[in-house]
């Protein structure tokens, strides 16, 4: 079992803070393989009935592992997930615990008490630029085809057959249990033309009657694909100036090789790579991060584009533009942007850089980075 020490040490300095870490991701995702590692851990399986019955006196199971490290995989499975988890921050100190799930603790009805103050979040994401180094995957074409979840990546081939088992196991485990939506072929529908269009701006009418659901219904199923990681949202970046596009988001698919299946993309052309490559710059964004705040893209009406802004803080912007080539990037995006904002820090991160440097574009300074740079520097 290959190590994934970046997360590893995310989790050991979780506990230096709190005693509960809320370790969340999509199925698949490496959740329990992770939580097996931990040196010294009690396992529990919440999915089995003999835990769930073990985990019915919250404080009787406390008591005797109230000194322990604990973790209780798959949580939600307990009638009342938040209740144990509460009663743990509050009343036994010493007792660590970690539990996952493959939603946003508040994202469920089931989850009566989010926690908050209480816990730490860990957002484990398809894997990292550093997670394919661990793992001796150098092909970035393996990483494109086959995405970031480590079963998929590790196979000898990746069919058609582990998307459907992987979307089915979803609908059943995830959507049904935390959600309990009807209309499923509408709700895939929706994912499958996400995945299409992976990247593009989301209007919700445009996907309504291919659906054959209400708008509103539509915006709805985005927040549910949103709150289990399946699709992120990405919003744009402004100053509500009249030259700026200002509401419509962006949205992605959480993996390349979603999107590489749905799209037909195999074998891969430039254009394609280019596309693919755009989502690990964000996937490394948001593994660093460990949320979709502060990410946005830029626009204005004249139709210059910057792939992501990072606002780090009031006085720090990153622009950042994703390239597979470096050659293949144009500063007028950047020199439009920078009318508007100043001492802004810019990036172009492409794929055949393997030593990052700087260029002038008219007084604008400019980084070239690669993927391994990015990461890197978080």
């Amino acid at each position: 079992m290959e190590k994934r020490p970046f997360w590893e040490q995310k989790i050991v300095q979780a506990w230096k803070h709190r005693n509960i870490i809320w370790l969340s991701g999509v199925r698949r995702s490496g959740k329990t393989s992770i939580c097996k590692m931990i040196g010294e851990a009690e396992y529990f399986d919440c999915e089995l009935p003999s835990v769930r019955k073990i985990l019915a006196d919250p404080e009787s199971f406390l008591d005797k592992y109230k000194t322990s490290k604990v973790v209780l995989d798959e949580v939600h499975r307990l009638d009342n997930p938040s209740e144990i988890l509460k009663i743990a921050a509050d009343h036994y100190p010493k007792l660590k615990i970690i539990a996952t799930g493959s939603s946003t603790l508040g994202a469920s009805k089931k989850f009566r008490d989010t926690l908050t103050g209480r816990k730490t979040n860990i957002w484990l994401t398809p894997m990292t630029e550093f997670d394919c180094r661990c793992f001796g995957i150098s092909s970035i074409d393996d990483r494109l085809i086959k995405g970031g979840l480590p079963p998929f990546i590790q196979s000898e081939g990746f069919l058609e057959s582990d998307i459907q088992e992987w979307v089915d196991s979803y609908w059943a485990k995830d959507i049904q249990e935390l959600f309990s939506l009807e209309k499923r072929s509408s709700f895939q529908k929706l994912m499958e033309l996400l995945f299409v269009n992976s990247g593009g701006i989301f209007d919700a009418t445009y996907y309504a009657r291919p659906c054959e659901v209400s708008r509103p219904t539509i915006q709805n199923y985005l927040s549910v694909l949103n709150a289990t990681y399946v699709m992120y949202i990405i919003k744009p970046f402004h100053s509500h100036k009249s030259s700026e596009i200002v509401s419509a988001p962006r949205v992605y698919a959480f993996d390349t090789g979603f999107v590489t299946k749905y799209n037909d993309w195999n074998p891969l052309r430039n254009q394609d790579r280019g596309k693919l490559f755009e989502h690990l710059v964000l996937n490394e964004i948001l593994a660093s991060n460990q949320s979709g705040n502060g990410v946005h893209y830029w626009r204005d009406k004249r139709g210059h584009e910057i792939d992501f802004v990072l606002k780090k803080h009031k006085s720090m912007v990153v622009a950042i533009e994703c390239k597979w080539t470096a050659d293949a990037f144009d500063p007028a995006a950047f020199f439009a942007f920078s009318k508007y904002y100043r001492g802004c820090r810019y990036l172009v991160v492409a794929n055949d850089v393997r030593k990052q440097y700087s260029k002038s574009f008219n007084g604008i300074k400019v980084e070239f980075i690669g993927l391994k740079d990015l990461a890197d520097s978080g």
